[in-house]
């Protein structure tokens, strides 16, 4: 078994509207599809962990050279491309597994019902010192 971690981004996929202001048949739709996915991974044994992350406004980024005082900003900025909304890890059998997985998560419902698909990072665990040097 290996573990990945799926990342799911803020950006909506193929939706320009925010979730917040989706209509609230359209957001229990989508939070339904999300939580009967995250019971079947369950079910099957492969889920490891599930979270959804704060919005970014409570983000904080913190910078250090190790010797001065850290530097610590309020972030990401709305300028950021790329903003985490949460995350799956999975222990599954193989990489087409998590892609897979990833790949239904991606299709979760948006406004009206159509696939959102959502862009989801799929990230191996690094799991030996081996991994160190497989850049």
């Amino acid at each position: 078994m290996t573990k990945f971690m799926l990342l799911m981004n803020m950006d909506g996929g193929n939706c320009d509207t925010p979730m917040l202001e989706w209509d609230k048949a359209d957001m229990d739709a989508h939070m339904k599809y999300l939580g009967d996915h995250v019971e079947r991974l369950r079910q099957s044994g492969e889920l490891v962990e599930v979270n959804a992350l704060s919005w970014p406004k409570h983000a904080k980024v913190v910078r250090s050279t190790g010797v001065s005082a850290p530097v610590l900003t309020d972030g990401p900025y709305a300028e950021s491309k790329e903003i985490l909304a949460g995350y799956t890890m999975v222990d599954v059998e193989s990489e087409e597994r998590a892609l897979e997985i990833a790949a239904e998560q991606s299709a979760a419902p948006g406004p009206g019902g159509v696939p959102l698909e959502q862009p989801i990072e799929v990230r191996r665990l690094m799991e030996s010192d081996g991994d160190l040097h497989d850049f």
